[in-house]
């Protein structure tokens, strides 16, 4: 249980909570006075110490209840992840030869770290990252425009690069040791894991600007909280992010089209036209790109179990009209239901209102993927093509109906790409009624959007698919 204690408080660290060694300590005491068995005991114990003022209180029980929920899955290392994932020992205690292998094979002290910081739990890189040559290298950091590239500098030191190139050269070594099929899932979950790396990297860059500028980051943790644990000032807290996103993304779209417009410096016309000049490129000559503009079409459960990710996904869905050539968006429950016209004739807060009250579909009946799935194939599926990035958002939870995840694999097969949205962690796939493996293996890929940032991230990777 020292491990779960030493993985909350850096956990703590992430949210903005200071807390010191004698306060860990005094933790450490607490816990063992009031043991594990009454987890508000626990609770109110932990934060006795770690608490100093009362409006930090609800943050820290937020983060308390984030962190110990079954589908956290944030204590355990990169084994227990992906045992967690499906993956068995066997094949598990060959993808450790491989990574001891690569990690000995580097040498560097820094790629040491990195290999180290990936095998082990989330405390082991947000120790890398409080090392004091960590902070030598963010010490000239001044501006948020520098996060990128101080983030990278920080991977560098770290030795990320050369575990991305190892994890390339693993990929081959597991397809050949697991077969084609299991070797490839197991070197995508070590991606997915590289890429949680990464993240975590940019978010230190960009929490340690925000404390060398005096912000208080305490805001930035309701972006974590999980929709299901959000109060109705917290929803509203996110819901401005949400919006504050979507015209962040119109934003971006709106400055490239400026820039389209304009072409790009055909660099061999213009070194042909500056002839006239004696070499001179007093003209740029421009190439106008030519873009075939991809479409989009959003499948959303907005039945009670997803209600707030479906809320917060169909406000992305008002952005996506300047983002794609063509959106189209559906709801369903039992009953599917096109809610394109909708959000094209009413603002965007009377047409989720409307959706919500069970207006365009009704809310009364409980969940039928395979219904809605079959609808949808049936009435649109001709309209899916290469062009077509389909997004589907539910938590796969069929009440027990037939799934039709072939449905879901056909429409992959026709379209640019399939994401699924999932509001549910991968610890809460396959039990019960959940078809989520199913239609994981089905789809293109699975998007965890349990919290506002992780929705954030999974709408980026969705206007990502443009290119």
């Amino acid at each position: 249980m020292l491990l779960a204690i030493d993985e909350f408080l850096w956990a703590l660290r992430r949210d903005g909570f200071a807390v010191s060694t004698a306060q860990a300590i005094d933790v450490t005491r607490a816990c063992a006075l009031v043991g594990f068995g009454d987890r508000g005991a626990l609770r109110d114990a932990i934060g006795a110490v770690v608490v100093e003022r009362a409006a930090d209180l609800r943050r820290y029980r937020a983060c308390f209840d984030r962190f110990f929920s079954p589908e956290g899955a944030h204590v355990g290392d990169l084994w227990g992840r992906l045992r967690e994932r499906g993956f068995s020992d066997g094949e598990l205690s060959a993808l450790r030869d491989l990574l001891s292998a690569a990690a000995e094979r580097s040498g560097a002290s820094g790629d040491a770290i990195a290999f180290q910081a990936l095998a082990g739990t989330a405390g082991e890189l947000d120790r890398a990252l409080q090392a004091a040559g960590i902070a030598r290298v963010l010490a000239p950091m001044t501006s948020s425009l520098q996060v990128g590239f101080f983030a990278q500098r920080v991977m560098d030191q770290l030795g990320v690069p050369a575990v991305a190139s190892a994890l390339r050269r693993i990929r081959s070594a597991l397809e050949e040791a697991l077969g084609e099929e299991r070797g490839r899932a197991l070197a995508e979950a070590l991606a997915a894991e590289l890429e949680r790396m990464r993240h975590r990297v940019r978010e230190h860059v960009t929490l340690s600007l925000r404390r060398f500028e005096g912000e208080e980051p305490a805001a930035e943790g309701r972006m974590d909280v999980p929709f299901a644990s959000l109060g109705e000032g917290e929803m509203e807290e996110v819901r401005r992010a949400v919006k504050e996103l979507s015209q962040r993304l119109r934003g971006a779209e709106r400055l490239r089209r400026r820039r389209a417009r304009r072409g790009r410096i055909d660099p061999h016309r213009t070194l042909r036209r500056s002839l006239q000049t004696g070499g001179v490129p007093f003209q740029p000559a421009r190439r106008a790109r030519r873009r075939d503009k991809p479409r989009l079409m959003i499948l959303c459960d907005v039945s009670d179990s997803v209600r707030v990710a479906a809320r917060f996904m169909l406000e992305f869905v008002c952005a996506a009209q300047e983002l794609f050539d063509r959106t189209r968006s559906f709801v369903f429950v039992s009953e599917l239901a096109e809610t394109t016209e909708l959000f094209e004739a009413l603002p965007a807060g009377s047409a989720l209102d409307r959706i919500q009250r069970g207006e365009v579909v009704s809310r009364a009946h409980n969940s039928n993927y395979g219904r809605a799935l079959l609808a949808f194939e049936e009435r649109h599926g001709r309209d899916v093509d290469r062009r077509v990035t389909l997004v589907i958002l539910g938590d796969g939870r069929t009440n027990y109906f037939a799934d039709e995840a072939e449905v879901v694999r056909r429409l992959r097969d026709r379209a640019r790409a399939l994401l699924w949205l999932c509001p549910e962690g991968p610890g809460a796939w396959g039990t019960g009624d959940s078809a989520m493996p199913r239609y994981a293996a089905a789809s293109t890929k699975v998007l965890v959007a349990r919290t506002a940032r992780e929705l954030e991230s999974a709408a980026r990777e969705v206007v990502a698919r443009r290119a």
